[in-house]
């Protein structure tokens, strides 16, 4: 099952310094039938005016990961860590029994654009903790590149949570066949441009898929196109 999701049909804001649009149930935005797909409970498209952000604020057993499309994203937390990061970093949280933390565009003159995306842990009550990594744009060109996975690695972030995130890059025309084990689920995104899936449906800009009960897709660039798939259970 593909349940395609247009753009226009996620809950979108706009307060001057902090724009995007939320693809699940957060904040302002309640929808009962609308808070979760598997362990996925947030998919927030933000952009940040320059020199804004926002303020100290606790998190708990929540896994939080920021992925910079544009700009530079500042964090700052109580255990002590500060990292400011751009395209081709990620920022993975895991706010575990407690955690305080800051968000703030770093720059005075550029926005910031970031997907934030929270999942519920395998286990409550975890340590908190901070991780930063990072990835070569280039090696998503015609692929699918892990960024968060539950084992991490080099360049890729360690999550707790049975998932991977992955990004990746097709130029028009180009097709690529992503595979999972039976049971699990699909979330995919088209951050840029216009992806194909089966040859049936069309994620333009912005648009998200939720996909079930099928054990492959075939992706491809009706344009040339930026993506992100999750994986999950």
């Amino acid at each position: 099952m593909i349940n395609v999701i247009p753009s226009d049909a996620r809950s979108s804001f706009d307060r001057g310094w902090l724009r995007g649009s939320h693809s699940f149930s957060f904040g302002e935005y309640q929808d009962s039938e609308n808070t979760a797909f598997g362990p996925m409970r947030v998919a927030n498209d933000d952009v940040i005016a320059p020199g804004r952000g926002f303020g100290a604020h606790p998190h708990s057993d929540m896994e939080i990961v920021s992925i910079v499309l544009n700009g530079k994203l500042r964090h700052e937390d109580n255990l002590g860590n500060v990292a400011v990061t751009g395209f081709g970093g990620i920022q993975r949280m895991s706010a575990g029994s407690g955690m305080i933390h800051t968000e703030h565009n770093a720059s005075d003159t550029e926005e910031v654009r970031l997907l934030q995306l929270w999942f519920m842990p395998q286990t409550k009550g975890l340590e908190p903790s901070y991780e930063t990594t990072s990835f070569d744009p280039a090696a998503l060109a015609g692929a699918l590149v892990p960024i968060v996975s539950p084992d991490g690695g080099p360049r890729v972030a360690t999550i707790h949570q049975d998932m991977t995130i992955y990004l990746g890059r097709l130029a028009k025309d180009e097709t690529l066949t992503f595979n999972q084990d039976a049971g699990r689920r699909m979330y995919i995104f088209s951050i840029e441009g216009k992806l194909g899936l089966d040859g049936e449906y069309l994620l333009n800009e912005g648009d998200t898929a939720r996909v079930e009960q099928r054990d492959s897709i075939e992706l491809q660039g009706n344009e040339d196109t930026f993506y992100m798939i999750i994986d999950l259970p």
